[in-house]
């Protein structure tokens, strides 16, 4: 008992340290919205400048000068300690001045990328000014040792925690009672209402960055001595760090420290009990504690789909539909071979590397380009593909072709393990998790001896097919082209199946979770199922990529695989372009050993700072570029090959003669109604946003659902929907809805648009009603039915558009568009007519009766009474989450509760013949459809 107590003490230095840096991380999100990857970095510059000005150095960061400047001799610890933390402060100042503040209104992601890219560069001059050998720390407390039965323990870990404690007591009562504490909390809570009240949020973020730059730099100072100056060590502290962070909400500074300091001392007792029994990994525990912490929280707080003003919106930049793909493939494949044929030796090498990177690449382009999740484990994914390919052909003896292929089924099983998360959480807490479990997979697998890791690696054999010799070779004969058609093969597939699926139901699918998930499972998409797909392939291309690269070293080894140069990776495909096909080639030539990095090393003899700049460069892309390179690339126009062609133009012809040819309105049964609401009521803890609501919806009607602002109009739709828990019953066609999902209601018939539009900015106009027709009740082919709703809504001649480009009115009219092209049982409108004036919101109308006689039944909200009151057969009418009237718009204007709700006094004291509510009346003056559209 007493040796795990004493394990307990040892790990209190390294809790301190996470303690301090997740202080850090709190203190840069409430001043400026930024969880900064690179607050570990930063530790670890402000710990090397602390040690070298111990040895009368200071370090000099910028590439070409001296590495350091010598100051006359050794500094005591009490001014080398004052000078790096003063150090650290302008660290933290220049950041935010230069990177964080031009990105204030950036989204949380961006600017979480853009910490990824400065950690990069940190730790690259720290890498290229001091080296890798490391330096020995003078201590800082006393070396001292206590009892704990019949172990000891040392004191000066309990030193170090104690300060730490001491910093949080400091901070929380700055926070509290000072005027610069309020101040910041004020800002974190409303920058505009911090501004209006006198404040700069500007300055309030610049002195946080300082401090809490410097209270990562004493972090790193004071660990120093107790964990030796480890470049990587000390930048994945982070990942301890955000467990803390998480815990504590990016907000709790108590429950930050005392989870840091407790994931510490678990990871050490985690070291204590793997060498105590022989059952127990080798490695790789400790790196298991952090990681289940971040999926237990992440698992109990998260939500499957994002609350009502709670969308996550990532700018990663458009992802183009691949178009004419025949003939740029067949470019690509000629120019490859011919880099093949024409290169030998390292240039041939590099080039193989270049093509095996663009595999792993595509695998990133699936699944942060296409689904909007990033990840930064496809590395890992690949070092997964290459440790099971080892398993698979020499232990297991299981051949060419057949062993990369289950080596990447393998890689897809851990894929979908790494998307799991995704299905409650979204955003930046899921890139925490795929860090966090990039760095377990590397400790307990690729590092492992018990497994078939460890530092000697894994052994591959040559791949050989129908007895041809298809190894990259050895001697004079290395690289052999061989291997190089068949990487060139794997790419080629791979890189026809990424363009497939973004041309397929699927691919949009992904695009339209990545830019709204509430609105994509309105259209009737699974947006666990469709994430989880996500994952799984680019796992399997990943695992692919690295089965590649095991044939191409004949062994797996965990330097190939590991988190840092898989974040690098990551950095590289980011710049190249992470949301294309083309972006993806490009990454495979700018890798680290690919053509791009061999080039430049020969001519300009840049190796050394290759990570520097990819790091410099993921900055600037971010900030500046998220389409990244590619987009910047001139547009070559590929003529379209005859066949193809003669087969789109018969297509259009088709649909535009199907979309002018007229249809009566199909015989109506009213009888029993479509969608039946029966006591439907929704709380939020204590306050009751509606109450006992009831009103049904019958085949052929157009009911309005009015009330004053806060009346629960959106709260109804959003029960009905299920987007909101709720009790009472929803019944749609006569089957009772009200448990299933709002995927499931959505494919019953069940369709709606949203108060806020929530379309899907990243796609075109035709692409964004291209997802609500691929699930229609229709007969009508997709195309088709695409081409004849925007014909009906007038956006015929803007199909090709960006809707992030429309004016209001038209992104409204977009919005519509995507219900009706479903061809919904119910379509619920959510203020369809918001942003149009009143001839547009008339022939708005129009459109929407014409639905009505196509077969949909319309629930509407909204605002403009000209438009409910014209086009309603019936209006329902809500207060304070109450329904307090039906009938019909002539009975509403005089109904008593009505005027009382809106105006607050009894209707006899209203002269309704006048119109004393103008809101609910009609205008006395129409304009016709044509002077609409002229």
């Amino acid at each position: 008992m007493t040796d795990h107590l004493s394990y307990l003490v040892l790990g209190l230095g390294n809790g301190a340290v996470y303690a301090a840096i997740g202080l850090a991380l709190v203190m840069t999100f409430k001043s400026s919205g930024v969880v900064n990857f690179a607050t570990g970095a930063v530790a670890l510059y402000t710990a090397y400048t602390y040690v070298l000005l111990r040895t009368g150095e200071l370090m000099v960061p910028i590439p070409g000068l001296p590495k350091s400047i010598h100051l006359g001799g050794p500094l005591g610890v009490v001014p080398a300690m004052a000078i790096a933390l003063v150090i650290a402060a302008v660290l933290g100042v220049l950041c935010y001045a230069l990177i964080f503040r031009p990105m204030r209104n950036a989204s949380v992601v961006a600017k979480a990328v853009a910490s990824i890219g400065l950690m990069i560069v940190l730790q690259a001059v720290i890498a290229q000014r001091v080296g890798t050998q490391i330096p020995l720390v003078e201590p800082i407390f006393p070396m001292k040792t206590i009892p704990i039965g019949d172990s000891v323990a040392p004191t000066d870990r309990m030193w170090l925690a104690g300060c730490v404690v001491g910093l949080a007591i400091v901070t929380t009562l700055a926070f509290r009672y000072t005027r610069f504490g309020v101040a910041t909390e004020a800002a974190a809570e409303s920058e505009k209402g911090a501004y209006l009240t006198g404040l700069s949020p500007d300055k309030i973020a610049f002195s946080n960055w300082a401090l809490s730059s410097v209270l990562a730099g004493l972090g790193g100072i004071l660990i120093a001595p107790l964990v030796s100056l480890n470049p990587v060590a000390y930048t994945m502290f982070i990942v301890p760090a955000l467990a803390a962070t998480l815990v504590g909400n990016f907000s709790s500074i108590w429950l930050t420290v005392i989870a840091g300091i407790a994931i510490g001392a678990l990871q050490s007792e985690a070291t204590n009990l793997q060498n105590t029994f022989d059952w127990l990994p080798k490695t790789g525990l400790s790196e298991a504690i952090p990681l289940i912490l971040i999926l237990g929280f992440l698992v109990v707080k998260g939500r499957p789909l994002p609350d009502r003003g709670a969308v996550v919106r990532q700018a990663l930049g458009r992802a183009p539909r691949p178009e004419r793909i025949v003939l740029p493939a067949l470019v690509s494949i000629a120019l490859a071979v011919i880099a093949l044929m024409l290169t030998t030796g390292s240039y041939r090498a590099a080039v193989i590397t270049s093509i095996i990177f663009a595999v792993v690449a595509l695998s990133q382009v699936v699944v942060t380009g296409y689904a909007g999740q990033v990840s930064l484990a496809q590395l890992t994914l690949a070092g997964v593909g290459a440790y099971s390919l080892s398993v698979l052909n020499t232990h297991l003896g299981i051949p060419f072709p057949f062993a990369p292929i289950i080596a990447a089924v393998v890689a897809t099983v851990l894929g979908v393990v790494v998307g799991l998360p995704a299905l409650r959480v979204r955003g930046l807490p899921l890139t925490v998790v795929t860090l966090a479990l990039a760095v377990f997979l590397e400790a307990f697998w690729f590092r492992n001896p018990s497994l078939n890791g460890g530092v000697t690696g894994a052994p591959i054999d040559t791949p050989r097919f129908l007895g041809i010799d298809l190894g990259i070779g050895a001697g004079e004969n290395y690289p052999r082209l061989a291997f190089g058609v068949l990487c060139l093969i794997v790419l080629v597939l791979v890189g026809l199946g990424v363009a497939w699926l973004r041309r397929s139901t699927l691919g949009t699918d992904m695009l339209a979770v990545r830019a709204n998930e509430r609105s994509a499972a309105a259209t009737g998409i699974d947006v666990s199922r469709t994430k989880l797909a996500a994952f799984g392939i680019g796992a399997f291309i990943a695992g692919l990529g690295g089965s590649l690269l095991g044939y191409q070293q004949t062994l797996a080894t965990a330097e190939s695989f590991t988190v840092f140069l898989g974040i690098s990776l990551f950095a590289v495909m980011y710049i190249a372009g992470i949301t294309s096909i083309t972006g993806g080639i490009l990454a495979g030539l700018m890798a680290p050993g690919g053509l791009l990095y061999i080039v430049l090393d020969r001519a300009a003899d840049i190796g050394e700072y290759y990570t520097l700049i990819s790091g410099i460069l993921l900055i600037v892309s971010v900030m500046a570029n998220p389409d990244g390179i590619a987009s910047r690339l001139p547009h070559i126009p590929w003529p379209a090959l005859p066949a193809l062609r003669r087969r789109a133009v018969d297509e259009v012809s088709v649909a535009a003669g199907s979309a002018t040819s007229g249809s009566s309105a199909p015989a109506i049964d009213r009888t029993d109604p479509v969608l039946a609401v029966d006591g439907v009521g929704v709380r939020y803890g204590a306050v009751v946003a509606a109450e006992d609501v009831s009103f049904e919806v019958y085949p052929g009607e157009i009911v309005g659902l009015i009330g004053p602002n806060g009346a629960g109009k959106t709260t109804i739709i959003d029960a009905v929907t299920g987007f909101a828990p709720s009790t009472g019953a929803v019944t749609l066609g006569g089957h009772d809805i009200s448990t299933l999902r709002p995927h499931v209601r959505s494919r019953h018939g069940l369709g709606r648009s949203f108060q806020d539009v929530e379309l899907y900015d990243d796609l075109s106009v035709a692409e964004n009603v291209t997802v609500g027709a691929s699930r229609s009740r229709s007969d009508v082919p997709v195309e088709r039915r695409v081409t004849q709703v925007l014909q009906m809504v007038g956006l015929d001649e803007m199909a090709d558009a960006e809707v992030a480009t429309l004016s209001q009115g038209r992104r409204q009219l977009v919005s519509v568009a995507r219900v009706l092209a479903a061809s919904p049982k119910v379509a619920l409108l959510d203020e369809p007519a918001a942003g149009l004036d009143s001839s547009e919101s008339q022939w708005l109308g129009e459109r929407l009766r014409m639905a009505r006689d196509a077969g949909t039944s319309i629930l509407m909200v909204d605002h403009d009474m000209d438009l409910v009151l014209s086009i309603c057969d019936r209006v329902v009418v809500l207060d304070l989450g109450k329904v307090i009237a039906t009938g019909t718009p002539e009975q509403i204007r005089t109904e008593d509760a009505v005027i009382r709700a809106y105006l607050g006094m009894p209707g006899g004291a209203v002269d309704a013949e006048h119109e004393a509510i103008p809101e609910l009346h009609t205008a006395t003056q129409t304009t016709s459809t044509q002077e609409v559209l002229s």
